[in-house]
């Protein structure tokens, strides 16, 4: 059974067989916000989608708390290059993680069953001076958008076994919107991995942050959570 997270919980990445978890799949699933208008002259109706693009990203620290590699979407790289920032990329260094790839809409006319955006992790490889992982969330907002996670109409968070178009079976979930910590805001620390005595742990941050983009909650990160 898929434990229920809430704020702050911590827990052991154990499965009910009680081997541990290794390899798994860390994923966002939304969906686009859809509004019904008025046609022409007040006659009919029609549906509007807006498209909502979230980004799940991910960084990883060593003991002394530096950022040894991270996953980010590479779609925003001719900003980061021209502002001296590390290029996004989808696949850690020691390929232990790998990106989806960006969403940039979010499920129309229902929950499709499947994460949007998905990171994989294969703990087994995960480099050595590794000491945690902290995945986290931003809306990204085109021209003339104005909204935070209380207008989207489903966010959901999942660690599963599986792959990005298959869940095998979901070991923990956490629903955003039902949240009222996260009304007005546009950025979520989601979570982290850490070691301890040689083991991987987890924990469930959940915190909600004002982030216009994720290069802010990277610095937020580096600078208050190490």
């Amino acid at each position: 059974m898929a434990i229920n997270l809430q704020k702050g919980q911590k827990i052991d990445l154990r499965k009910e067989s009680g081997e541990s978890l290794v390899n798994f799949c860390m994923g966002v699933n939304w969906g686009a916000i859809e509004t019904t208008k008025s046609g022409l002259f007040g006659f009919g109706t029609k549906k509007v989608v807006e498209d909502v693009d979230l980004d799940l990203s991910c960084i990883m620290l060593d003991a002394t708390g530096n950022i040894v590699d991270w996953l980010y979407s590479p779609d925003y790289n001719a900003w980061l290059s021209k502002n001296n920032i590390p290029l996004g990329k989808l696949q850690s260094y020691d390929g232990a993680l790998r990106h989806s790839g960006d969403d940039r809409q979010g499920d129309v006319g229902g929950d499709d069953g499947l994460d949007n955006e998905v990171i994989t992790v294969d703990l087994s490889k995960v480099n050595s001076n590794v000491e945690k992982i902290y995945f986290f969330i931003n809306i990204y907002l085109n021209q003339g958008q104005n909204f935070d996670f209380a207008q989207i109409p489903f966010a959901k968070i999942r660690m599963y076994e599986g792959t990005p178009s298959r869940v095998n079976s979901v070991f923990s979930n956490y629903d955003i919107v039902t949240d009222s910590n996260y009304r007005g805001k546009r950025a979520i620390i989601l979570a982290k991995l850490y070691k301890k005595n040689g083991e991987w742990k987890f924990d469930a941050i959940g915190d909600a942050t004002d982030d216009n983009m994720f290069v802010h909650t990277i610095d937020r990160i580096s600078k208050d959570y190490k």
